[in-house]
């Protein structure tokens, strides 16, 4: 019986990469795409192509790739995002290995494109995340930076995924803003206070890191520019989540003090403190 390959997508707003990514999974046997409420194209073009979708509200990434995997109904899952592409070199090897191989799940190299150019040092070059799995194996958990859990062995293939994200410097800070405010509110849903080192430690950690460590320079100006930005978005998670925190913190205290007892003793404490009060305390009336 042949081996059956489920591509899972979650997508928001992806009409454009979506076209680009379904050409590339001619090795699949069927794709399911989760839309979490797009107001382009995307659910239409996905079902023009002939994916099975749902619809449903973002929530959390963990979730929403655990609702593809729920749709699919092949006997593994690869699990893709719009803007990533299957090599042919992947594909071949895909094939060859589920029909073969004993592993429960598979790691994939990914080769990204950043503002145009490929990263070879300072971007994404070095990541081998677990993309391909049985089905019944494994499941996502995390709220912002979600890890599969995966039951049994993990291999490795050499075919890789092609990722073009962050064309140009707008799109690199409308990514900031939403996964800032995502990690800061998770940060903040897990009792995890600010600190202040994180403003003043982190940012230039992972300029250090993408720029220096992993010769992030090589890439030239381009390669320049996403390293120093990275470093701003450690500084822009850095100020969200204290706000964040600020934020929850405050509305703590206000239901502390919005309490019953707390609103009938502020009451009778500026009922007594008005003058109408002493007035009625002095009057005729009242020493009766």
């Amino acid at each position: 019986m042949k081996t059956t390959v489920s591509a899972a997508i979650v997508a928001l707003n992806e009409e454009r990469n979506l076209p680009g990514l379904l050409d590339s999974l001619a090795c699949v046997d069927e794709v399911v795409l989760v839309d979490g409420g797009s107001r382009d194209a995307t659910a239409r073009v996905a079902r023009e192509r002939g994916c099975r979708v749902a619809i449903v509200p973002f929530d959390t990434f963990a979730r929403q790739r655990n609702r593809a995997i729920e749709l699919a109904r092949g006997d593994w899952v690869l699990s893709i995002d719009a803007d990533e592409r299957v090599t042919p070199a992947l594909a071949t090897e895909l094939r060859e290995r589920i029909a073969r191989g004993r592993a429960a799940a598979y790691r994939l190299p990914i080769r990204s494109t950043i503002f145009g150019r490929r990263m070879r040092f300072g971007g994404t070059q070095d990541d081998r995340p677990v993309r391909l799995f049985r089905r019944e194996a494994a499941r996502w958990t995390g709220d912002v930076h979600e890890v599969l859990r995966v039951s049994g062995r993990i291999d490795r293939l050499r075919g890789w995924l092609e990722h073009y994200t962050l064309p140009d410097l707008a799109s690199f800070l409308a990514k900031v803003r939403r996964y800032t405010t995502l990690e800061a509110e998770a940060r903040v849903a897990a009792g995890r206070p600010p600190r202040k080192r994180d403003l003043w430690l982190a940012p230039p950690r992972e300029v250090f890191r993408r720029l220096l460590w992993k010769h992030g320079y090589l890439d030239g100006p381009s390669g320049w520019a996403f390293c120093l930005l990275s470093g701003l978005s450690e500084a822009v998670l850095a100020r969200r989540h204290r706000r964040l925190w600020e934020e929850a913190q405050a509305e703590s205290s206000f239901a502390a003090d919005a309490s019953p007892k707390a609103v009938d003793a502020k009451f009778a404490f500026e009922r007594e403190s008005s003058p109408a009060y002493a007035e009625l305390l002095l009057s005729p009336a009242s020493m009766n």
